[in-house]
């Protein structure tokens, strides 16, 4: 068996994609930050807005290399072991601002999504709750070698989801949210701390760092 590899606390950033300071997604990402929190992993609390830079643009690129705030996106999530992203649903797609910082980070090398374990979750005012959105999310995620936890959790009606202290109003719903950060856990602990995955799928052809690992195969 292998051995530890990895002996302090897990490290998990958590970042909601609306830039509106006070959006239901904010809100969700702050409650699943303290969920991670009480399990006693170390949680990177982010907003969107701590990743602000231009539309892409290859020319910008080519001249100035990558914007700071891809830097920074870069750097959180090199220093994290898995990543949580609450976002909103916006025209039954990804919102503009995250897929914009997505395209952005995707540019650097080694890339930084790469096996990576990803949890997504959204709040919407809509009976969907923003799930629709996720699904579109997971495909540029995966495309990139993201390990996107098959578990999402969308919370629906989100104006009136929430109780005074954060946590949701409907008991079910809180404690199906718990038990999916904790089941997300595990899992990243286990892959963490023992490498238990051993079977790799990765389609990104744009990265070659691992000369062996240049396109959908089994690692």
């Amino acid at each position: 068996m292998t051995t530890d590899t990895h002996p302090g606390p897990l490290r998990v950033l958590v970042f909601g994609a609306a830039l509106r300071a006070d959006s239901a997604n904010a809100r969700l990402a702050s409650l699943v930050a303290r969920l991670i929190s009480d399990t006693g992993a170390t949680v990177d609390l982010a907003s969107m807005r701590d990743f602000g830079m231009p539309l892409y643009d290859g020319d910008v690129e080519a001249a100035d290399g990558l914007p700071h705030g891809a830097l920074v996106l870069r750097d959180r999530l090199d220093q994290s072991d898995a990543f949580v992203i609450s976002s909103p649903e916006y025209n039954a797609s990804v919102p503009g601002v995250l897929k914009n910082a997505i395209d952005w980070v995707s540019r650097v090398r080694p890339q930084p999504f790469k096996t990576k374990h990803a949890m997504l979750v959204s709040a919407s005012p809509s009976l969907v709750g923003g799930n629709r959105g996720l699904w579109a999310l997971r495909i540029p995620l995966e495309h990139l070698g993201t390990r996107v936890y098959p578990d999402m959790f969308s919370l629906a009606d989100s104006y009136e989801a929430f109780a005074g202290d954060g946590t949701l109003a409907d008991p079910g719903l809180q404690q199906r949210l718990a038990e999916t950060v904790s089941g997300f856990l595990s899992l990243v602990e286990a892959d963490v701390r023992y490498v238990c995955l051993e079977r790799r799928w990765y389609e990104f052809l744009g990265d070659r760092t691992e000369a062996a690992i240049t396109q959908r195969a089994e690692a």
